[in-house]
């Protein structure tokens, strides 16, 4: 028997990864396009407003860990379902908001579906693929995670020119439910029971044939006191801080500190999404030639990373200084472009360092991450009302923090497996 797949079964499991990856970005980005519509229908202060966006961070952050635990003990086929279709209810629900406690309540609960999202998807990235095709893969998901969220804007301003914007979250919704669908009827936590699957491509991914099942007790206590583990969080709590003004308060500061127009808001308001995701698929395409220079797995991650959050904060305090709208947008595009150079690099370390816990870590990672969205929006806010609008110092604020993440990569080993770490 020829050594040589003719199977290339476990390339879906990236194809329904990338199309879940883009939804999830489709349902979290519309409300911040949609936001001066509630604002206005339902008479939502800006204090308001970056409460609401808080809320669906918040919630984030919160369920990460419960989400990538279950993920790990009962495995990402079931647990993904549910999630899906628990958080395309309540973007649907989004739309039957009449005030601003039930508007609170649904974005909560909508932000506690999606946080399943992709410590449940690291695990059958880390299950189906072999060790030297999960940053590629984590590149090409996150770029197509960014690049859904890029579109959204354009998406969500020609829905709303035939519907309104309560239909339009209907409309998102359902479309998260068909995935649901799909994904339970075609996928299987261990590739061994796909049907189509070939010996030569199971060979090829068999290392990773553990990773598969559940597994004993997560060790709760060599995670917490896991420099690594620490020292993952805190530079994407660093990260997601910034990014995290990229879906919330951006549309409003292209209307009211740049005084532009709703379409052109929205056209603009695609760069840094996009630009990220080209940024994304840089890192995945570019690490292996990196690697190959240093030949030092550990070494390649720190300095993509390094590269990425120092290119970031200059980016971003360059954008700060620009008159013109459409070059500061380029340079805010160029600043989540390096930024998005230490997203793949981030979550292939949770699948290294995890190993049969890559759930658990990067849900970990995901929610510290996320408090940092949980404060972004709200600390914009607040800044905001205390100097007049200045929206610059948001954007000062910001670039700090993410020069304060590159320092985290100096010390992070984000290549030894947590259950062989000293």
């Amino acid at each position: 028997m020829s050594n040589v797949s003719r199977t290339h079964v476990r390339y879906w499991v990236i194809v329904f990864a990338v199309t879940l990856a883009i939804i999830t970005y489709v349902d979290r980005v519309c409300i911040s396009q949609a936001a001066p519509l509630i604002s206005r229908d339902l008479g939502f202060s800006k204090e308001q407003m970056g409460y609401v966006f808080s809320a669906f961070v918040l919630a984030y952050a919160l369920f990460e860990i419960p989400s990538g635990y279950l993920g790990d003990r009962f495995g990402a086929r079931t647990v993904l379902m549910r999630i899906v279709v628990w958080w395309s209810f309540f973007t649907i629900a989004t739309g039957w908001a009449m005030s601003f406690a039930s508007m609170l309540v649904t974005r909560f609960m909508f932000g506690s579906g999606e946080a399943g999202c992709f410590p449940n998807l690291t695990k059958p990235l880390t299950t189906w693929l072999p060790s030297d095709e999960r940053v590629r893969a984590q590149g090409i998901l996150w770029m197509a995670a960014r690049w859904g969220g890029a579109f959204t804007p354009l998406l969500v301003v020609n829905a709303l020119k035939v519907m309104s914007w309560r239909s339009a979250f209907g409309l998102f919704g359902a479309i998260g439910l068909i995935w649901a669908v799909l994904f339970y009827f075609w996928y299987r936590d261990n590739p061994r029971d796909n049907k189509i699957i070939d010996a030569a491509e199971l060979q090829m991914i068999e290392a990773t044939q553990h990773l598969a099942s559940g597994h004993a007790a997560v060790p709760w206590r060599r995670l917490i006191h896991s420099r690594q583990v620490w020292l993952l969080c805190l530079q994407y709590f660093c990260l997601s801080y910034g990014w995290y003004f990229y879906i919330t308060w951006l549309p409003t500061y292209l209307q009211e500190g740049r005084h532009l127009s709703l379409g052109h808001s929205a056209l603009l308001s695609t760069l840094p999404l996009f630009l990220g995701g080209c940024g994304s698929f840089a890192c995945g395409l570019f690490y292996p030639i990196l690697n190959s220079w240093t030949g030092d797995v550990a070494k390649s991650r720190r300095l993509m990373a390094s590269l990425g959050f120092s290119g970031a904060t200059a980016l971003l305090l360059l954008s700060s200084t620009l008159q013109d709208a459409t070059w500061a947008m380029i340079a805010m595009g160029f600043a989540s472009f390096s930024i998005d150079l230490v997203m793949p690099g981030s979550w292939a370390a949770c699948m290294d360092v995890g190993g049969r816990y890559a759930g658990t870590v990067s849900g970990t990672m995901n929610m510290m991450g996320n408090l940092g969205g949980v404060a972004s929006p709200i600390v914009i806010a607040y800044i905001l009302k205390h100097t007049n609008n200045n929206w610059a110092i948001t954007l000062y604020v910001s670039a700090a923090i993410y020069f304060a993440g590159m320092f985290c990569w100096f010390f992070l080993d984000p290549v030894t497996p947590l259950e062989e770490a000293a």
